[in-house]
């Protein structure tokens, strides 16, 4: 039920609900890491070819854009609480499923109808995860929404981290993974307890309005921040697909150090996530967003041309680089609470287009090129977000 007060006079309430949606953020990069961190075991126990393993990750983006038109629904229908937990079930159902094909040696196509599973969940999920982080950031009245995807990064670094040592130990694909569903599970059920009501109760609130009526899809501004994001997000997810797996074949390495080349690229955009919000405001978002799109085109070119020590650190570069465009593009779609609901679900649906693209793209490049050669195509995508950056200033400007 929806409180009488408004949100900013309940600190103790956003409170909770901030560290609860912080939890939700982190535990859905927690198992997606998971999954990406034996991305080369699949593509060895299945006999997979970069082509192959690229239809295969498409089934992951398929399903998210599947999802994402839900989104809006479900937390309309049932709230942010409740749209969350069900994405998290199907989610992690799917997860499983497609572990359970993995171990059973099967063909690719009987790991897909999982991996769609968990990504129809998934865009349900971050959709519904990031409508709350935007409540909770109106009901603050200050600008924390690269904290939400910083946890996320957290997540994403924990469970890497975790993953090398079960590489290195040649934990099964499927022990794996089932205790990452049953975590994610209780910590996800307890986060959601702690969330605010959802928009369409918040606005009942005071909090903020319901949204209007007239499509986001017809606002230059809205597109334009969706095609940052898309930038953003195929920066970011194509080394969350394939950077292990360029480090095993093309520069040699053990499949551990392959998740060790992961793990530092999503160490450095956590860091940048977190340190961030301090150059945003004093920089503002588009010298920022600037610097940090060149970077990811500066670390991408290191990791293919570079030694293994060089790539390293190209790496790290990126994920710097890749830290703060998918924050801000959400954050930039809900400068105005009343138009947030619908802005952010375009958005994001533009911004998954990339990886619905990405895996089948890098896996048709990698059969031609090699994996290495085939990372060059985020620089073109990087260079392609600075062009449309200026869409992401304020609406307002600040005090």
């Amino acid at each position: 039920m929806p409180t009488s007060l408004p949100l900013a006079a309940l600190p103790a309430r956003t409170a909770r609900a901030r560290n609860g949606d912080l939890l939700v953020f982190a535990m859905n990069g927690f198992s997606m890491a998971a999954w990406m961190s034996r991305v080369p075991d699949v593509k060895e126990l299945l006999s997979l070819t970069p082509g192959m393993l690229g239809v295969v990750l498409l089934a992951v983006s398929a399903g998210a854009l599947c999802g994402l038109p839900l989104a809006g629904r479900a937390t309309h229908r049932f709230g942010a609480r409740l749209a969350v937990r069900l994405a998290m079930a199907v989610a992690m159902t799917g997860l499983v499923l497609a572990a359970v094909a993995v171990e059973a040696r099967g063909s690719m196509f009987w790991v897909m109808p999982g991996l769609f599973l968990f990504g129809i969940g998934n865009g349900v999920w971050d959709v519904s995860q990031n409508l709350e982080g935007t409540i909770v950031e109106q009901a603050l009245g200050r600008a924390i929404m690269p904290w939400f995807h910083a946890a996320w990064s957290g997540g994403t670094v924990l469970a890497s981290l975790i993953s090398v040592l079960l590489v290195w130990l040649r934990v099964p694909v499927l022990l794996h993974i089932g205790v990452v569903a049953v975590l994610t599970a209780v910590a996800v059920l307890w986060g959601t307890a702690q969330f605010l009501p959802a928009f369409d109760e918040a606005g009942d609130a005071g909090a903020v309005p319901v949204a209007p009526a007239r499509s986001a899809w017809t606002e230059t501004r809205t597109l334009l921040i969706g095609v940052m994001v898309l930038a953003a997000a195929f920066t970011e997810g194509t080394a969350n697909d394939w950077l292990a797996v360029a480090f095993v074949d093309g520069h040699q390495l053990d499949k551990a150090l392959g998740v060790v080349a992961l793990a530092v690229f999503l160490t450095f955009m956590t860091a940048g996530r977190i340190l961030g919000t301090g150059l945003l405001d004093r920089y503002g978002r588009i010298p920022v967003l600037r610097i940090l799109f060149g970077s990811a085109v500066i670390g991408c070119l290191l990791v293919v041309f570079g030694n293994p020590v060089v790539a390293f650190t190209g790496a790290a570069i990126w994920g710097v680089g890749a830290s703060l465009g998918f924050p801000v593009g959400m954050s930039a779609a809900a400068d105005d609470p009343a138009r947030a609901h619908a802005r952010l679900s375009v958005v994001a649906t533009i911004g998954y287009t990339a990886f619905l693209a990405g895996p089948p793209l890098l896996g048709f490049l990698g059969d031609h090129f090699g994996m290495l050669r085939a990372l060059l195509v985020v620089g073109a995508v990087s260079l392609l977000a600075l062009l449309v950056l200026p869409a992401a200033r304020p609406l307002t400007p600040p005090d």
